[in-house]
């Protein structure tokens, strides 16, 4: 009986310590709808208003700092601080992906080879420094440090995938979204049919909806001739940032493991 206590006490304590939500099926909503947002959000900074994709970025990084600052300074999970720093990183990757896909010149499968190559490596310091990169051990400063410096590569790596699906491959923004729906389908059925590593299932969710909302968000925004819908960008980050703030608001938001 001490010991059954001892593992309750330890895992209450870890989710009390814990400043990352679970992933129950309203946190990949969510997180597919603020992916989304920032790439109708870093084009409306870039594009829009005309600002370029490195004043873009700037202005991006100043607020994804400010976010993290607080968010680290954190005791406990706060569920639109979160996601607010999940957003901030979803913006400044698609416009720092544009920066490197289009004005530094290396085109879009070189970006996304060059960012594939950081994601692993962050991925690769992480386990060779905690032993795990596991979600679930999202407890210490040390751990969500890596956290999120693999989110921030994920971020990026999931525009530059996304846009060179969808137009260097010809399948255009409809046609690379439904690849990425398929591709996460896919990992959802290995989640609940076969014993593959829950924590390499959730990374691969976790990349996929990335360019899944980057391509969703280029079909919202770009022109007509373009195989857009030629939508506001204003208009759909709006919505899109109303829709997150509601379902933070009524879906459950409990620290946990990723499962």
């Amino acid at each position: 009986m001490d010991q059954i206590r001892h593992i309750n006490d330890t895992l209450q304590q870890r989710e009390e310590t814990s400043k990352v939500p679970a992933a129950t099926l309203g946190f990949w909503i969510i997180k597919i709808l603020a992916t989304t947002l920032g790439e109708t959000g870093g084009d409306a900074v870039t594009m829009s208003m005309n600002l370029g994709y490195l004043v873009g970025t700037l202005i991006f990084a100043f607020i994804f700092g400010l976010a993290i600052s607080v968010q680290m300074a954190t005791r406990r999970l706060h569920p639109f601080l979160y996601w607010a720093v999940i957003v901030a990183t979803t913006t400044v990757g698609t416009t720092l992906a544009d920066l490197v896909d289009r004005s530094l010149g290396i085109g879009y499968l070189g970006g996304s080879s060059l960012l594939a190559a950081l994601l692993a490596a962050s991925l690769f310091i992480w386990y060779r420094t905690m032993g795990t990169v596991s979600i679930a051990s999202i407890n210490s400063q040390k751990a969500e440090t890596f956290y999120w410096v693999t989110i921030m590569f994920s971020q990026t790596l999931g525009t530059a995938l996304g846009d060179w699906m969808a137009d260097s491959t010809g399948l255009g923004y409809r046609g690379g979204a439904l690849v990425f729906a398929a591709s996460i389908a896919v990992t959802a059925a290995c989640y609940l049919w076969t014993n593959v590593s829950r924590t390499l299932l959730f990374w691969i969710a976790f990349v996929l909806t990335r360019p899944l909302g980057a391509t969703v968000g280029d079909f919202l925004d770009k022109p007509l001739d373009h195989g857009g819908l030629a939508l506001s960008r204003y208009t759909a980050s709006a919505v899109l940032s109303l829709l997150i703030c509601g379902l933070i608001a009524v879906l459950p938001q409990r620290a946990g493991d990723h499962g």
